[in-house]
């Protein structure tokens, strides 16, 4: 069903390209392309044979039209932080950067909305509406670096996905560009929503494969008044896993709950540089737990409750943030795991998601398959969701072994997952890296109705191609 018989592009349609958008926000020189060839998937790079950026709605469906009717591909790209390589330009074509839509548009406080393009940072929305005493839970960890236009791509969560849901659960309407050019809204601004079929969420973890989003919708909700946070270390690491299910079954919903092994954190201090944290030597394992809400009381209630839960689990000694500061060196620690794991070696990150309660038999299977393989596997993630990333480090492998066996491991990872419940991506999308193993999950039947769908929206195959499916 998919195109390959794509056109490359012309003399003539530069000239249109630069016709409809300005010959400045169009760039084919060897920087240009390969700054925009490459994202944050391990080491890969595809070219693409130009970088156009616009600045408008109109500019894009001019585009779009140009590139469907002259068979063109076409790759939508955020802020380039993606882990599933959704971003590569795999068949050349234009690179289109939405770096330009980067506005605020619109935060309605009497109705807790905010209408933003996807060019924002995520970071930056967040300290937008906090300024207003409202809260926009979805965090992923490169929030700092991340644009919501890629969260929209992956449906991206975070931390706070735990308690407060995805960025699935907080969009009420997408403008979107379709490749034939034509501008649409998916649905309503409304928190009800029964008209038909549900296009936003379809939209909503496409990755770029069914129409460029413009503009987005979201939905709000009030600042809690209070966090407060905990580490809690122990000397297993199943142990740490077995905990978590405990805390929610008497009771408590956290607004985070992280896991760490114990090289995940001494590489992310590592890297993190000024975080002074010292990890004993028989430590296995971290929890990060995070309790938030409108009453101080209430939460040391929790917390206590969640104390005595840990320790029954065989936690050591468990160490509160008293401060800001504190807490802010906690999270650093935290969310720099990627950078660091990144850093230390070339790698590849599964994001494996099972129901909470299978967590400590996926930790278990994910090493015992790393001991058949013979490769080292760092592991962290958010564990009140069962969401696992599974980093497969190179490390002393040989390239024949890391090139041709890893694979067989990371099918048997997979396996697990559908055995256990789970599936194979929990928030960084199936991209290019993944798609090979969806056949794991999905039977043919399943997988040519959402090859089905693709075909209706882009016939001709032009938009993001060479990602999801074979």
């Amino acid at each position: 069903m998919q195109n390959n018989n794509y056109n490359k592009l012309t003399s003539i349609t530069l000239k249109e390209l630069q016709n409809i958008v300005g010959a400045g926000n169009v760039a084919g020189d060897v920087e240009a392309l390969q700054k925009y060839g490459r994202d944050e998937t391990e080491d890969l790079v595809f070219l693409p044979e130009i970088v156009v950026k616009p600045e408008s709605v109109e500019q894009i469906a001019g585009v779009l039209k140009l590139c469907n009717d002259s068979k063109i591909p076409v790759t939508v790209r955020g802020a380039g932080t993606g882990l599933s390589g959704g971003a590569l330009p795999v068949k050349g074509g234009v690179l289109l950067s939405m770096e330009k839509f980067n506005k605020i548009l619109n935060i309605d406080t009497r109705n807790l909305q905010a209408t933003v393009e996807p060019g924002v940072i995520n970071y930056v929305f967040q300290e937008e509406v906090k300024k207003l005493g409202l809260f926009y839970p979805p965090d992923p960890a490169s929030w700092g670096s991340c644009s919501l236009g890629g969260n929209i791509a992956h449906s991206s969560g975070g931390p706070k996905a735990v308690k407060y849901g995805t960025t699935r659960d907080y969009v009420l309407n997408l403008q979107v560009v379709l490749p034939s050019g034509e501008i649409i809204w998916t649905g309503a601004n409304t928190l009800k929503y029964s008209t038909g079929y549900n296009l936003t969420h379809l939209f909503v973890g496409s990755e770029g494969t069914l129409g460029i989003v413009t503009k987005i919708v979201f939905k709000i909700i009030p600042l809690p008044k209070h966090d407060l946070l905990m580490l809690v270390p122990f000397t297993s690491a199943e142990k740490a896993c077995e905990a978590v299910g405990a805390v929610f079954r008497a009771g408590i919903i956290p607004s985070a709950m992280e896991f760490m092994e114990k090289d995940a954190i001494a590489w992310s201090i590592k890297y993190a540089g000024e975080v002074n944290f010292e990890i004993k030597s028989e430590w296995e394992a971290l929890l990060l737990v995070e309790v938030d809400g409108n009453y101080q009381d209430v939460l040391l209630q929790e917390c206590e409750t969640i104390s005595g839960i840990m320790q029954e689990h065989g936690c050591d000694e468990i160490l509160f943030a008293e401060s800001a500061d504190q807490k802010a060196a906690l999270w650093k620690i935290r969310r720099k795991v990627g950078e660091a794991v990144k850093s230390n070696s070339v790698y590849k990150e599964e994001d494996t998601v099972v129901m909470r309660a299978e967590l400590p038999k996926l930790l278990k299977g994910v090493k015992d398959i790393g001991k058949k393989y013979g490769f080292q596997s760092v592991c962290y993630g958010h564990a009140g969701d069962g969401n696992l990333h599974v980093n497969i480090i190179k490390g002393d492998l040989s390239d024949e072994v890391w090139n041709n066996s890893i694979s067989k491991g990371i099918t048997e990872i997979f396996e697990l997952c559908k055995k256990l419940g789970g599936t194979i991506s929990g928030e960084h999308g199936i991209g290019l890296v993944q798609k090979a193993y969806m056949p794991i999950i999905f039977p043919p039947g399943q997988l040519e109705l959402m090859k089905g769908i693709k075909k209706v929206f882009d016939p001709n195959w032009i938009l993001n191609p060479g990602k999801i499916f074979e």
